[in-house]
């Protein structure tokens, strides 16, 4: 993995709208990928981090509310019970918070990072911020869930995160393009 796909990618960069591939086999190079991503989870003082926000469309996510770290290799929800209502932020859109429902408690299927296959149960923080991870793996942000007059309200904010992501994409294109690197 070379050193331009490890950073956090900000809104208005195009890969954080795809879907993510599932993962068909586990190899070393994805248990590389989401220790690279907890690394970067931690110096962000992140709680949830998915492989499309470090520029890669693979279904992973990693997640840590103090308690246990997750790798989680193409989770998928299963259950969800109930409903609860907080503000959340997002690494690759930063400050910016939005009020967002979603499921008190979730289940949820997927893969260890050693192929081992998973059920995983959660409620409150936990549960939040796997529906969070997994948004991202579809491509959703939390500013989907933003009321009319919030995305308004933020249009100016969101207009400059979209312009630095796409001053740094065009940077890195300009920079693999010299056959010397400095």
């Amino acid at each position: 993995m070379h050193e331009t796909t490890v950073k956090i990618r900000l809104f208005g960069d195009p890969i954080l709208r795809k879907r993510a591939r599932s993962v068909k086999e586990i190899t070393q190079s994805q248990r590389d990928i989401l220790s690279q991503m907890s690394r970067i989870m931690y110096e962000s003082l992140g709680i949830g981090l998915a492989a499309p926000q470090v520029g890669i469309s693979e279904a992973m996510i990693v997640v840590d509310i103090g308690s246990c770290l997750f790798k989680l290799i193409n989770p998928k929800i299963i259950k969800k019970e109930g409903l609860m209502v907080l503000e959340e932020g997002c690494l690759s859109i930063p400050g910016v918070c939005i009020k967002v429902k979603r499921a008190k408690k979730v289940k949820i299927l997927a893969q260890d990072e050693f192929a081992k296959p998973l059920t995983l149960e959660a409620e409150d923080l936990l549960a939040r911020v796997f529906q969070h991870e997994i948004d991202h793996l579809r491509g959703k942000l939390i500013v989907d869930y933003a009321s009319f007059f919030d995305k308004l309200k933020m249009a100016k904010k969101l207009e400059e995160l979209k312009k630095s992501a796409k001053d740094e994409r065009l940077f890195e294109q300009e920079a693999k393009s010299c056959k010397l690197q400095l």
